[in-house]
Formats: structure tokens, C-alpha cells, sequence
């Protein structure tokens, strides 16, 4: 008879995990608690509109091939990629802002054009980020974070330095130029941290941006959500929607199932692609591995303000991602980071994916995503949101030089209590926890768990990290364990 697993939540990493542990013959059941799949990545659909509600940037492709890959599938085998030109824009102020294309050299150029001879430092720089990257993704975060030894390797042994100085001692050492330092430190802004406490081997993230690109899937990405689905589907994954968790069945120190309304529905293995704290939580005391004291002292990604907004025509002076850095970010990293309270005057990112997909928005008007980065576990009310709207709003007119607040057809909120309530998320945080030196690897919360056999985590509060790629990778090292210790 098959082996039998139980996986909590159908986000990326529980969808991946689920395609690795059907293909090696698992008989595999995903429960989610919401009315469709996706966990943070799903859409919201209105008035014609489509939104995608969580991620909306689609770097590292070659991580996504590498995933079908392993089942001799390829990405355009469920949906259609396009890269961006531009990958995004960035605003300093009214009409001025700097652009970042396609190529390497027209990247270089844009530098240049900004500040004489940074061409020539930003090419040493982005080969060495590549050579963090190679590292880094083709072999440093395939590791379990089971020991401390897999991040020692002859290769990073070379970079020892490179883990204990940061992203932001090594921009401003060679970049003067405060626009250029910005661009160059907003990457690792996905990793969850601020600058000046992520090491400087993480700069693999200015090559994802600069040397990969950035892509969009056509109809946005769920469509990826949609693929990934497919083919757990074709290796015979049962989905069911609509299936909260109460509780994890533990027998005998062992885990034997979930209870979802009131019905048991035993299984040899547990994943939880859910909130880790929140899995916790469906354990008894005794059987939880961390403490309330040690989530609360942890470094968490911050949380986020999102609007989804219809307008009735079509935008202009923006690009479909478009980056507003005209405020003091230290600023507002100190009200995420160190003061957590909402932010004076907030960094924002805008998203019009109307302006590459026709899919998004009806003829002739824009679909917008605005975002917010913010602590999370702060308050979040109604009013709060309409008074940031209209903050940022207001600076969006001046800076791109048009009225949009009489345009809007309608608009949709998301914030902390959002994330709260549709993915159990700790104090609301919108992408897990944040890639700091003492949160790296085995030094974040395990895939495995110490007290319960058979149960096991995945997602972005363990093993790599935040981001939709690390989940696809976390999906792959979850069944890896999986099925080393069943075998």
C-alpha cells in the first residue's frame, strides 16, 4: 500500500512538495483553507479587472525551469513567459527617475549616463553577485539547513568575508552616487532585510535582478499557481478547497494526520506549507519546538499595505513595475525594523500590469497594484488604509505628473488583519522570515520537526527563505526528507 501524506496549505511550496512526493509514488491530499489555491499567491478578479493578490515579480527563471525540469517538464508547458523591457522604473522625485531595461549593457549605460566611471564598478560588481549566484542557487540553497557544514564548501569557503560584511558596506564603498545605491540595494528588499544586515554574498540577488531579468507571465502569476496545480494533478494529487485545519493527530510522539470540520483524515506523513507558527499552534504545548519568545525575537519581512484599484483610463509616466524612492528609506526601514509604527512618509511600489497584459484590465483602463511595506503586529484599521491611500495617491500625481484620484472606478484593500485572517500569518507579516546572518540556513526553524515524528514544515519561515523561487526549492528539500526517512 502507498505511503499517505497530508499537506496543509496549496501555496508554492506545498504545491511543489506535493509534485515531488506524488512523482516518488506518495499518496498525497493538499487541504486548503481557503476557496482557492495559491495560499499567498492567489487573484482577485472584479469589474473585469484581474489582480494577482501576492507576488507579482517573476525572477530567477531558472529556478522555475529546474522545477518542471524534474519532471520533464518545461515552464511553457502551462503558461507563457515575457521579459520585461523595461524590467521597472524609479522615481526620485517629479519626473525624474531612472530606468532599468533588459541587457546588462543597457544597464551599464544608465549608470554611466547617472555618474561617470560606475559603469565600470558596477560590471566588477555584478560579476561578482554572478558568481554568488552560481554558487548560491546551484548548489548552497538545494542544502536542508540540517548542519552548519553545508555552507562550507571550497567555494564559499573563498567568500568567508563576503558573510560577515553586508550588502550595504559593499554598495556605498563603491557607489557614491545616493540613486544609483538605491537601486542597487532595493533586491535584497525580497530577502526581508534591511541592507545593513544582509550579508554581502546575497548580492546574487543584484544578478537576479540586472543579469536575469524580469519576467511576467501572460495573465499574470497565477497562472504559475494554475501549472504548478496541473501537473500535481497529472501525478495524481487530491486537492481539496475550503478545508481549515483544527488540529494535527499525534499518536505516540508520531504525527497521523489532520482534523479539518470536525472529520479526521489520517496519513503516515504531515507537511505544513502553512504559517510555521501557526502549524505549531495545532500541536499540543509539549509538542511545539519554538516558544512565543522565540518567534517574538525574531527578524520578520515585513508586512504590507496593498491596494488593488480600477482606473477608468490609461496611465501615463509609469512603467508595468514602477519603484517610488523619493523619501528618506532609512527612515521608513527604522519604522518596520527598529520602531515598528506605521511609516511618516512610506516608500511605495506600483504594479500596472495592464500596460504589458491586456488580460488584466478592460480596453482602455489600467489595473493597478499599489504596495506599502510595513511592520508587522502593528494596528490596522479602515482608516489607516484610506489615510495611506490618499498619501500615496497624492505623491503618485505629483511624481508621474497626472490626476488619477478622479479615475479610480473602485479600489480593494489588503493589509496585517488580511494576512492574519486568510493565511494564519505571525503578527501579519506578508513574506516569512527575513534572510539575516543568524536567520541563514540551519539557523532558521527546521523542516523537520524535533518532537513530532512524521511531521514536517515548508515554506517561507523555514529552509531557503522568503521569496516565490525559494518556495519552489523549499517544496523540493521538504519531500527530499521526506522520503530519505521513509526509505
Amino acid at each position: 500500500m502507498k505511503n499517505t501524506v497530508s499537506i496543509i496549505g496549496s501555496g508554492f511550496s506545498s504545491l511543489a512538495a506535493s509534485c515531488y512526493l506524488a512523482k516518488a509514488g506518495y499518496e498525497v491530499t493538499i487541504f486548503e483553507k481557503n476557496a482557492t489555491i495559491g495560499g499567498r499567491a492567489r487573484q482577485l478578479i472584479k469589474d473585469g479587472f484581474t489582480f494577482d493578490i501576492g507576488p507579482t515579480w517573476y525572477w530567477m527563471p531558472d529556478v522555475f525551469e529546474r522545477f518542471f525540469s524534474d519532471f520533464n517538464k518545461k515552464p511553457s508547458d502551462y503558461y507563457i513567459l515575457e521579459k520585461l523591457n523595461p524590467a521597472y522604473s524609479v522615481y526620485f522625485g517629479k519626473n525624474d527617475y531612472i530606468t532599468i531595461e533588459d541587457t546588462l549593457e543597457k544597464i551599464y549605460n544608465a549608470f554611466e549616463e547617472e555618474e561617470k566611471g560606475s559603469s565600470q564598478k558596477l560590471k566588477k560588481f555584478i560579476n561578482i553577485a554572478k558568481s554568488n549566484y552560481d554558487i548560491a542557487i546551484k548548489d548552497l540553497v538545494y542544502n536542508p539547513g540540517v548542519s552548519p557544514l553545508e555552507l562550507v564548501t571550497p567555494a564559499t569557503i573563498k567568500k568567508l568575508n563576503q558573510f560577515f560584511s553586508t550588502i550595504k558596506k559593499d554598495v556605498r564603498k563603491e557607489f557614491k552616487n545616493e540613486r544609483l545605491v538605491k537601486i542597487l540595494e532595493f533586491p535584497v528588499l525580497f530577502l526581508g532585510a534591511k541592507p545593513s544586515d544582509t550579508p554581502s554574498f546575497y548580492s546574487f540577488m543584484n544578478y537576479a535582478d540586472f543579469g536575469l531579468g524580469t519576467f511576467h507571465p501572460k495573465k499574470g502569476m497565477y497562472q504559475v499557481i494554475l501549472g504548478i496545480e496541473s501537473l500535481a494533478k497529472e501525478l495524481g494529487v487530491n486537492i481539496k478547497t475550503n478545508a481549515p485545519i483544527e488540529n494535527i493527530i499525534v499518536d505516540n510522539g508520531s504525527a497521523k494526520g489532520i482534523t479539518s470540520k470536525g472529520k479526521n483524515y489520517y496519513s503516515d506523513i504531515v507537511v505544513s506549507g502553512a504559517d510555521y507558527h501557526h502549524t505549531e499552534t495545532l500541536l499540543e504545548k509539549p509538542l511545539r519546538q519554538y516558544s512565543e519568545n522565540y518567534w517574538n525575537k525574531k527578524t520578520f519581512a515585513p508586512s504590507s499595505l496593498l491596494f488593488y484599484v480600477g482606473f477608468d483610463k490609461k496611465l501615463k509616466n509609469v512603467n508595468h513595475h514602477t519603484l517610488f524612492f523619493d523619501v528618506d528609506f532609512d527612515v521608513h526601514a527604522e519604522a518596520i525594523y527598529d520602531n515598528p509604527k506605521w511609516p511618516e512618509n512610506p516608500l511605495f511600489y506600483a504594479s500596472f500590469p495592464s500596460i504589458t497584459d491586456s488580460n488584466s484590465a478592460p480596453e482602455g483602463k489600467e489595473a493597478g497594484i499599489f504596495l506599502i511595506p510595513l511592520a508587522p503586529g502593528i494596528e490596522d484599521t479602515p482608516e489607516l488604509r484610506e489615510t495611506y491611500f490618499n498619501k500615496i495617491i497624492k505623491r503618485f500625481e505629483v511624481l508621474t505628473s497626472q490626476n488619477v484620484q478622479n479615475h479610480v472606478i473602485f479600489k480593494e484593500s489588503f493589509c496585517l488583519n488580511d494576512f492574519i485572517n486568510d493565511y494564519n500569518s505571525y503578527k501579519g507579516n506578508a513574506y516569512g522570515m527575513a534572510n539575516t546572518l543568524l536567520q541563514t540556513a540551519f539557523l532558521r526553524p527546521k523542516l523537520k520537526s524535533k518532537k513530532v515524528n512524521n511531521l514536517y514544515f515548508t515554506g517561507q519561515l523555514t529552509v531557503p527563505g522568503p521569496g516565490v523561487p525559494p518556495s519552489l526549492i523549499s517544496g523540493k528539500l521538504v519531500s527530499d526528507l521526506v522520503i530519505k526517512h521513509q526509505s
